[in-house]
């Protein structure tokens, strides 16, 4: 049996309209996102693909410093999701992952959905003890990481996550960064970087990982095709 997983961090700031055509287009069996704002009413991607008759579950992480609104990683599935969690990845510079079972074809799925502190780039014990922590997490068998980890392939918090896992884009593909505005401090002009990424346990294989072509993210998706 083969599913579709998609992830994609859609930007607190992102633009509803091109974000709901391009998942409704990807059709995906599996969704994990990023930077999910629940409150934010003109960009309900919840209601949005709960009415397309997805499952889904969800997990604040911060606080928007400009609304005071919940921020967070959301997992939603055609498949009912069973054992929702929410992992607390370090206590200073809060960030979380949420995970949830699905059974499909008898066999038990576990999807964890991330976002790793962003550090500009920047080596950070934070940002590795919250991979540290993720990877202590997740089962050994039939486990799928995917998310915004905002750190790039040579960083120790990815490196840490190859050596427990399998990357599915091994060419280390850029997503990031669309839009200037998607990091004030960044100000990067182009799609140049790679900071999101989905891993699988190492008894899944994974087939043809595409970066989607999207606007309505400073982060382009990504997605795979699992094999069960």
């Amino acid at each position: 049996m083969k599913l579709k997983l998609l992830s994609w961090n859609i930007w607190c700031d992102g633009h509803m309209e091109e974000i709901a055509q391009f998942l409704g287009a990807a059709d995906a069996d599996i969704i994990c996102l990023q930077e999910v704002v629940p409150e934010d009413k003109t960009r309900d991607v919840i209601g949005y693909l709960t009415g397309r008759g997805y499952h889904h579950a969800y997990a604040e992480a911060l606080k928007l410093s400009n609304s005071g609104w919940g921020m967070g990683n959301a997992i939603f599935s055609k498949f009912p999701l069973t054992n929702v969690a929410t992992h607390m990845l370090s206590a200073m510079d809060s960030r979380n992952a949420i995970s949830a079972d699905i059974s499909v074809g008898g066999t038990t799925l576990h999807i964890f959905g991330t976002h790793l502190l962003h550090t500009h780039q920047q080596p950070s014990e934070t940002q590795e003890l919250q991979a540290d922590t993720l990877i202590k997490a997740i089962p050994a068998d039939h486990a799928i990481v995917a998310g915004d980890f905002n750190a790039t392939p040579d960083s120790v918090a990815i490196q840490k996550m190859r050596a427990a896992m399998t990357d599915a884009d091994p060419a280390d593909t850029p997503t990031w960064c669309l839009y200037p505005e998607g990091c004030p401090v960044c100000k990067l002009q182009k799609v140049d970087t790679r900071l999101d990424y989905i891993f699988t346990s190492k008894d899944i294989v994974t087939r043809s990982f595409t970066v989607g072509d999207a606007k309505g993210s400073d982060h382009l998706p990504i997605s795979v095709i699992v094999e069960l």
